[in-house]
């Protein structure tokens, strides 16, 4: 069942993009947003060739807790405060569709905008989950995957159930620059730079609340 619907002038809007653009889309509560995400962000930007990240912010995981969920506009104003890199847009638009899983907002976005090369990017974390996502089979196939690796989870995604189940389409670190014009199911595992900071550990620091008038997230 979708969601209903939410739409906020600059927020809620799709970036604009351009026929042949290689744009890497990067999914998350960002909950709050923080330096990894922000590495991340960067990291593939150089390692794909990507023209642009799109930091997908999403209305609620449908694998998570929602109850210490910040308002939607405050999650994205606070990404836009953190990042600072012209080709990283930060948008909440799977609002105003009602999309509640991944599966349904990268199929959007395929029928949509038909002539971009898109990459789905996702931590090594998410990636031993994977297999628990909605039409997570459907997701490989529509996009290629970039898992890039994160401290305690990196020895675990070679070999999760999806990782398994899709080996014969993961290419080489050393090409991962192809990526992003290669027709899926096909996946790069991306090692390098990590950061240990977590969304959920910063929540449990302290009370916390996002706010967008600070740079990132304020812990009160």
């Amino acid at each position: 069942m979708a969601r209903e619907l939410l739409k906020i002038r600059g927020i809620t809007d799709l970036p604009h993009s351009e026929p042949g653009m290689r744009i890497g889309l990067f999914g998350g509560s960002f909950n709050p947003p923080h330096q990894g995400h922000r590495m991340v962000s960067r990291q593939a930007l150089k390692r794909l060739d990507l023209d642009a990240v799109w930091w997908l912010v999403t209305p609620g995981n449908p694998l998570k807790d929602f109850t210490e969920l910040a308002p939607l506009k405050n999650r994205v104003l606070a990404a836009r405060q953190l990042v600072d890199h012209p080709r990283v847009k930060i948008t909440g638009f799977e609002a105003s569709r009602g999309f509640r899983f991944t599966y349904d907002t990268l199929g959007f976005l395929r029928r949509t905008l038909p002539e971009r090369k898109f990459v789905w990017i996702m931590g090594a974390d998410s990636f031993v989950s994977f297999h628990l996502w909605e039409h997570w089979r459907r997701i490989a196939s529509l996009m290629p995957l970039a898992i890039y690796a994160r401290p305690g989870s990196s020895r675990l995604a070679p070999f999760s159930k999806a990782a398994i189940a899709l080996a014969r389409y993961r290419i080489k670190e050393k090409d991962a620059t192809i990526l992003p014009s290669m027709p899926a199911p096909a996946w790069v595992y991306l090692n390098g730079m990590m950061s240990s900071l977590s969304s959920k550990d910063i929540r449990k620091s302290q009370k916390f609340s996002i706010n967008p008038k600070k740079s990132g997230h304020t812990l009160v």
